[in-house]
């Protein structure tokens, strides 16, 4: 009786040890990302599907934080993987010596203007300028409906027109540095000045300036795409204008750190954000998503995004974006902000 007993204790006991081992063998890394709480959240929750036995600890820090925080920690670097970070910011030579080349499986999904040549850094997903115009109040008054960033020089839209101020909002940068690089930077800023006698008001966030048009306080709001279907999707009589130019973007990238002592359970990871599921999931969050072969939400393709997303987006020059950031919004700031 007692042996048997001695032997059911055994039993358990290699069971239990078992069951611990299974445990210890989890797999921790560390994220340092961008993305928004809620986009975080979402994401997160899908990827347990797929990697169960991967644990995620996640620092969420807005762009330029986030930057700071990789920057004061480089000597010392504390994170495995940077996740869903804007390209301008990756492609800072302090940080582009920092990361690993690394090919995830499934990188072929992923167009080539899309990734570092180099290998060191990948785009999945971002986000693009669009007008938000108001159909009711260009009824009102009369006012033609804009296709381009041109047509808001027309003198009739005086006084219509809500932008992001790009000190503040990483959105009224992008449109800032798109038509600077797309007519160079002197006609850029003299459409800029000829832009600003239109302009109502310049506003701290990117989402404000459509959110302002779809109530009917401007014509029309320079935004970003992705609040303009929601805007759209919850009933509110806009449309979307992409403009005819290109529209400026930034794209948001994912790295291997070369200091990872996790590099397995790193690069899993970052093969998993080029899944069918994360994918998915992105449509989800994301009006821009760069790897093939997800299904665009039929809201986003009414409000008028194309299948090729590609095909009306500015090609950015990020490194361009990066260097001149600090000079442009001196020189945005001295001649608008005031």
């Amino acid at each position: 009786m007692h042996g048997g007993t001695c032997g059911r204790n055994l039993a358990f006991g290699l069971v239990g040890a078992m069951a611990l081992a299974g445990v210890a063998q989890a797999e921790t890394i560390t994220v340092y990302t961008s993305y928004e709480e809620d986009e975080l959240a979402a994401f997160l929750e899908e990827m347990k599907q797929d990697l169960p036995d991967l644990d995620v600890d996640v620092l969420r820090l807005s762009t330029g934080d986030l930057q700071a925080r990789i920057l004061a920690e480089s000597a010392n670097p504390q994170h495995d993987v940077i996740w869903g970070w804007a390209v301008t910011s990756m492609v800072d030579p302090r940080i582009l010596e920092l990361l690993e080349a690394y090919e995830p499986a499934n990188l072929d999904r992923v167009p080539a203007r899309f990734r570092d040549p180099e290998g060191r850094w990948f785009a999945v997903t971002g986000y693009m300028a669009a007008f938000c115009v108001n159909n009711e109040v260009l009824k009102a008054k009369n006012l033609p409906m804009p296709t381009s960033w041109e047509d808001l020089l027309d003198p009739v839209y005086e006084g219509e027109i809500v932008m992001p101020n790009p000190a503040s909002s990483g959105t009224g940068y992008l449109q800032i540095a798109s038509i600077l690089q797309m007519k160079g930077e002197e006609a850029g800023w003299e459409y800029l000045r000829g832009l600003d006698k239109n302009i109502a008001q310049y506003i701290k966030s990117g989402s404000r300036p459509c959110n302002s048009a779809s109530q009917g306080e401007y014509a029309i709001g320079a935004s970003f795409a992705l609040r303009a279907i929601k805007n759209i999707a919850e009933g509110y009589p806009i449309t979307m204008v992409i403009p005819a130019e290109g529209a400026g973007n930034e794209l948001e990238a994912n790295a291997l750190m070369a200091s990872s002592d996790n590099k397995e359970a790193a690069q899993r990871f970052l093969d998993w954000t080029l899944s069918d599921r994360a994918v998915d999931t992105y449509y989800d969050w994301k009006e821009i998503v760069t790897v093939s072969g997800g299904a665009m939400p039929e809201n986003f393709k009414a409000a008028g995004l194309p299948d090729d997303i590609g095909s009306v987006m500015w090609d950015m020059d990020f490194a361009w974006s990066a260097e001149n950031r600090d000079r442009i919004l001196e020189q945005w700031t001295a001649e608008f902000d005031n």
